[in-house]
């Protein structure tokens, strides 16, 4: 992983103009985190994202012309080094896997707080992942059981009822920062299982 969290280069892309201003202003007082461009649509995300080389894209799910997750395939096939993190009213376990599987590095619901969107950008910006109990539910249906490693499972099924990544690594026995490289581990798994087409 990478371990300098200054200067976290930042492209938003949401439909909504006063999301894209809220946005902007809250990442704004947010110590490392320079906002270089923003879109209005997919196309839009995918070209300002080629363009400026962020390590971070914002993506709303319901862009305009081109959803967030046909943005995300195209982007990750096109950029694979920028992290997506899809920021979304939605928080259904379905639009939280299509991201996922989209190539989705993590899922923040809007409306998080300062804190939390801080911490998802630097997990994704240092290839970390972020994904709460809607995706770790989702996974345990895709993964077989051999497709992860005992602790892998342990880890995801505790996340999937819900527990924080402190509180799991307390009752495993872990360090936080191991917990959160299981969930990295993981999530490049089904990335994986996704690009062999071996994802149920």
């Amino acid at each position: 992983m990478r371990d300098n969290l200054t200067g976290i280069r930042v492209v938003i892309a949401d439909g909504n103009p006063a999301v894209r201003d809220t946005l902007r202003a809250l990442l704004g007082s947010l110590p490392g985190i320079d906002v270089v461009a923003e879109a209005g649509t997919g196309p839009e995300a995918v070209q300002a994202a080629i363009t400026t080389r962020p390590d971070v894209l914002i993506m709303d799910l319901r862009m305009p012309d081109l959803d967030g997750v046909a943005a995300t395939v195209e982007l990750t096939r096109a950029a694979p080094a920028i992290g997506v993190l899809v920021l979304s009213m939605h928080e259904n376990d379905a639009a939280i896997m299509s991201a996922m599987l989209a190539g989705a590095r993590g899922y923040v619901v809007k409306g998080a707080s300062p804190d939390e969107l801080s911490h998802a950008i630097q997990t994704v910006w240092a290839s970390g992942a972020v994904f709460g109990p809607g995706a770790a539910r989702r996974m345990l249906t895709y993964f077989t059981p051999a497709a992860l490693s005992p602790r892998e499972r342990e880890v995801l099924d505790l996340i999937a009822v819900g527990l924080p990544s402190a509180t799991i690594a307390a009752r495993l026995g872990l360090a936080t920062r191991t917990v959160a490289d299981h969930m990295t581990a993981i999530s490049a798994k089904l990335r994986d299982a996704r690009a062999g087409g071996s994802v149920r």
